[in-house]
C-alpha cells in the first residue's frame, strides 16, 4: 500500500511541477494526490492512528471522483469554452459536503458506501465518456494522438477503481481491493513510461495537454535567433567593407559603384527578411484590452482591400453580432490579416472570400472562407507547422499560419482549419465566453 501512495503522489507532484499554470495539469495532479492518500491511510490505520486514517480515507473516497470529473471537463475544454469558471466546480462538490454531513450523523458503513456509489459512479463514467469523446471528436492531428494516449492511460484504471473499490465496497465493505487495482496501476504507469520515450507526450514532461506546436516553435525560434545573429554580424562586415570600397573608388568607375550598391541593397534585403522571419516566431507577449471585434475585423479588411481588389478577389463580410472581447488588438489584427493573405494565395485567378462573425455554442466564431484550390487531407494537419508550404507562393516564409496559431492559442481561443481540395478552405477562430465582455447585433458589408 505504501508503494500505492508513493507512486501516485510522485506522479501527481511531477504533473503539477511540470506545468503548474495549466489547469488541466493542476486537476490531474489533484486527483492523483487524492487517490494516493488511500495508501497512506491504510498504513496509518495499521500503526494505530485510526482517526487520522479514517479522515484520509474519507477524502480518498469522496475527493478523487470529484477531481477526476473536473479534470475531464477542463481537459476537454468543456468548462473553458463555455466560459463558466466556478459554478460547475462548486455544484460538483456538493455530494462531498452531503457525505460529510452523513458521516457526522451516522456511522453506518454500509449506507456510507451505498450513498458513495450513488453519485461517484456517474462521476467516473461521465469522466471516462468525456475523455474518450474528446479524442474521438478531435480533428487537430497534433492533439488527437495525445488525447488518445491520455484516454488509454486513464480510462481503464478509472473503470477498475469504480468496480473494484466503489461497487465492491457496496457488496462487501471489507473487500480487499488492492491486489486487483495494483494491476491497473502498473498498467497505467508502464503505458505512461512507454509514451514518454516513444512520443514525448507524458513522463518526463508529463504534459497532459501538451501541444506539439510549442516544442516546434521553441526549436525554430532558437535556430532562427542564432541564424539571425550570425547574419547580422556578417552583413555588418559586408556593409562596412562595401562603404570603404565605395569611398575609395574614383567617380569615373561608375560600373564598380553600381555593383557595390547592388551588394549593399542585397545585404539590407537579406537582413530585413531575417528580421521579418524572427518577428513571426519570437515569443508573443499579449497586451489584452476590451476590443470591438467587428470594428477590429472591419479595419483589418480595409487594410487589405486594395491588395484583394488587385487580385480580383471579392470580399464579403457578415456580422450577425458585434461582440466586445478581451484580446490584444495588434496581434489579433495581424493574425486575421495572415488568414486573408493565406486565402488570397489560394485564388491566384481571383475568387471570393467570406468573413463571418457569428455565435458559436462555446462562444464567438470568426470564420474566413475562400473558394480557392483547397488543401488535401494529408496536408491539412501540417498547415500550422513552421515553414510548411503547400506549394503556393508565400509572403510569410511558411510562418504566417504558425504565427496565427501561436497568437490564438496564447489568447485563450482555438483555431480550426477545414478544407477540401478544389472546393476551398475555412479557417475558424473560436473565442470562449469567458473572453466575451458584451454582445450586440450586427449586419453585413461588401
Amino acid at each position: 500500500m505504501l508503494f500505492y501512495f508513493i507512486a501516485l503522489f510522485t506522479a501527481g507532484a511531477i504533473v503539477f511541477a511540470n506545468r503548474p499554470r495549466s489547469e488541466s495539469n493542476r486537476w490531474a495532479s489533484y486527483f492523483l494526490l487524492a487517490a494516493s492518500i488511500g495508501g497512506i491511510a491504510a498504513r496509518l490505520n495499521e500503526s494505530g492512528f485510526s482517526q487520522i486514517a479514517y479522515g484520509l480515507q474519507f477524502l480518498n473516497y469522496t475527493v478523487t471522483p470529484y477531481c477526476v470529473l473536473i479534470f475531464s471537463l477542463v481537459y476537454a475544454n468543456k468548462i473553458q469554452l463555455l466560459g463558466i469558471k466556478g459554478m460547475p466546480k462548486l455544484y460538483a462538490a456538493l455530494p462531498i459536503l452531503l457525505m460529510l454531513v452523513f458521516t457526522v450523523l451516522s456511522n453506518n458503513q454500509q449506507w456510507f458506501f451505498n450513498l458513495l456509489l450513488f453519485w461517484s459512479a456517474p462521476y467516473y463514467l461521465v469522466s471516462c465518456y468525456i475523455l474518450v469523446i474528446s479524442f474521438w471528436k478531435e480533428r487537430d492531428s497534433r492533439l488527437r494522438r495525445n488525447r488518445f494516449i491520455t484516454a488509454v492511460i486513464i480510462v481503464p484504471t478509472l473503470l477498475a477503481v469504480l468496480f473494484f473499490i466503489y461497487v465492491a465496497k457496496v457488496i462487501s465493505p471489507d473487500f480487499e481491493f488492492f491486489n486487483y487495482i495494483s494491476v491497473f496501476m502498473i498498467y497505467s504507469l508502464v503505458v505512461a513510461l512507454l509514451c514518454t520515450f516513444m512520443y514525448g507526450v507524458l513522463g518526463v514532461r508529463l504534459r497532459i495537454e501538451h501541444d506539439p506546436m510549442e516544442g516546434k516553435m521553441r526549436a525554430v525560434n532558437s535556430g532562427t535567433s542564432m541564424l539571425n545573429h550570425t547574419i547580422k554580424n556578417e552583413i555588418g562586415k559586408i556593409a562596412i567593407s562595401s562603404e570603404n570600397l565605395q569611398s575609395s573608388l574614383p567617380d569615373s568607375n561608375e560600373q564598380a559603384k553600381q555593383d557595390i550598391k547592388i551588394i549593399m541593397n542585397a545585404s539590407n534585403h537579406m537582413l530585413a527578411m531575417m528580421e521579418r522571419i524572427h518577428s513571426q516566431i519570437k515569443d508573443i507577449v499579449l497586451k489584452e484590452e476590451s476590443v470591438s471585434l467587428a470594428y477590429l475585423v472591419e479595419n483589418t479588411l480595409k487594410q487589405h482591400e486594395a491588395l484583394l481588389l488587385k487580385q480580383n478577389i471579392i470580399l464579403h463580410a457578415e456580422y450577425t453580432l458585434k461582440p466586445v472581447i478581451l484580446c490584444d488588438p495588434t496581434h489579433i489584427s495581424e493574425a486575421i490579416g495572415n488568414l486573408l493573405l493565406n486565402a488570397a494565395e489560394a485564388m491566384q485567378a481571383g475568387g471570393n472570400i467570406a468573413v463571418k462573425l457569428s455565435n458559436h455554442k462555446y462562444g464567438i466564431e470568426l470564420s474566413v472562407h475562400d473558394n480557392g484550390i483547397g488543401i488535401s487531407e494529408e496536408l491539412l494537419g501540417q498547415v500550422f507547422d513552421p515553414f510548411f508550404s503547400s506549394g503556393k507562393s508565400s509572403r510569410n516564409f511558411g510562418l504566417g499560419l504558425s504565427y496565427v496559431y501561436n497568437v490564438i492559442n496564447k489568447s485563450g481561443a482555438k483555431i480550426t482549419m477545414t478544407s477540401k481540395a478544389g472546393e476551398g478552405t475555412t479557417a475558424a477562430i473560436i473565442w470562449p465566453r469567458r473572453k466575451v465582455i458584451a454582445f450586440s447585433k450586427g449586419g453585413s458589408s461588401e
